[in-house]
């Protein structure tokens, strides 16, 4: 064992330990409130719905238990066995032009995730049922995957062929800064993704219809108006054709924003909560959310490429991972290397990045509740959302800090309230 498999290996179990720690404490947490629905849940749960949600946090929790054990067990499958196997079977092949580097690696890349489709099948076809959220066939999951790894091949293969063919070009150009200019790249292609999804990717896996009801439709127009954000149409998703969980986001940018609603949340609320759930989302625009988020996106960005340079510099990584030698300096393995094993570094910051969503989520609240004139709508609406989603409110601390980017319902009637 080399010394950097030493120090990956003490990063994936240090992790695993860690949420295998913060798991117990939640399964306990869960366990010790089920038997009496606590007084914050009481005007929106009764005990049948209470243990009902409890019942599905600790499904979906033990779960998450065995989802981490695979994970960790293949993680480290991947590090010793795998990874070293794989690159050693390339260099038999022995071409390492822009195209063919880019094509190993797109798939393997896409066999790593296809290992995860047991698992997928179960929580949908398994446990989502078990609790009624499940509305998706077999036939439909087959075929979303099926698209799914087409447009994963297509995407992954653009991204791959750009950043190979940066790094064969910039690095000539300027070798010190190049992976500046191939992260410009990247990002700038991010953004055009970001406008192309609604109109060209969204549509293959949805049906996006117009809000045919137009006394909704005039609402929204007029909170559009009254908060000074234009867009371009409203738009329902049929959602319930693959669960009966509900959401509403906006989508696009400038003069091709869409208001998209789930048509599960158009059968769950009333038009004031619809309204004030729609205000919600329009204040994360308004206060400028989505740019801060892109902004530290974009500087989170350039520190990854900047140790992927790095990495690339230093005649020991391939030697230390078990790769043969002609990947010194190849742009393959490190990509690969990120992205298998970034997650195990990059979880400990979670709690940052959550605790600016919290911070961001009370704000789009407090916008809300000043666009509509209340905040009635809005609490009435995120009660509903929380039963018919069985959302279980009181979390354990650690998982509110770690998983959670949206406060807690208790957290978020407190803000509303103070």
């Amino acid at each position: 064992m080399t010394t950097l498999q030493e120090i990956l290996t003490l990063l994936i179990l240090t992790k695993f330990i860690f949420e295998s720690l913060v798991s117990f404490l939640n399964l306990k947490k869960v366990h010790q409130q089920k038997v009496s629905v606590p007084n914050c849940v009481e005007g929106y749960m009764d005990l049948p719905l209470w243990q009902k949600c409890t019942n599905y946090t600790i499904a979906k929790t033990n779960y998450g238990r065995i989802e981490n054990l695979i994970s960790t067990i293949f993680s480290l499958f991947l590090l010793f066995f795998l990874l070293p196997f794989l690159y050693s079977k390339w260099e038999v092949w022995g071409s390492f032009g822009v195209w063919s580097s880019s094509i190993y690696t797109a798939s393997f890349l896409i066999l790593i995730q296809q290992f995860s489709l047991p698992l997928d099948w179960y929580r949908q076809f398994k446990l989502e049922q078990r609790f009624g959220f499940n509305k998706q066939t077999i036939k439909l999951w087959i075929s979303d995957k099926i698209k799914e790894l087409v447009l994963g091949v297509v995407l992954i293969g653009i991204v791959l062929v750009l950043l190979h063919f940066l790094y064969a070009k910039l690095s000539l150009l300027t070798s010190e800064y190049w992976w500046v200019l191939a992260f410009v790249a990247l990002f700038l292609f991010q953004l055009f993704l970001m406008v192309l999804w609604p109109r060209l990717i969204l549509p293959l896996f949805n049906k996006l219809t117009p809000l045919e009801d137009q006394e909704l439709v005039e609402k929204l127009q007029k909170l559009s108006q009254k908060t000074g954000f234009q867009t371009k149409e409203i738009l329902v998703i049929d959602g319930s054709k693959r669960s009966t969980h509900s959401n509403a986001f906006f989508t696009g940018f400038g003069k091709f924003r869409k208001i998209v609603l789930f048509d599960t949340l158009l059968k769950q609320l009333s038009y004031d909560e619809i309204t004030s759930v729609v205000a919600h989302e329009i204040g994360h625009y308004k206060m400028g959310h989505i740019p801060k988020r892109l902004a530290i996106s974009f500087f989170m960005g350039l520190l990854y490429f900047w140790f992927i340079d790095w990495l690339l510099n230093s005649a020991w990584f391939t030697s230390e991972l078990n790769l043969p030698k002609v990947f010194a300096g190849e742009l393959s393995p490190v990509l690969v290397f990120m992205i298998m094993f970034g997650g195990s570094i990059t979880f400990w910051s979670s709690p940052i990045s959550n605790f600016f969503s919290h911070k961001h989520e009370y704000e789009a609240d407090l916008f809300a509740v000043s666009s509509t004139g209340s905040a009635d709508g809005l609490l009435s609406a995120l009660k509903k959302l929380s039963s018919e989603n069985l959302s279980y409110p009181l979390p354990h601390r650690l998982v509110s800090v770690f998983y959670q980017s949206h406060p807690s319902l208790p957290q978020r009637d407190m803000n509303l309230n103070r």
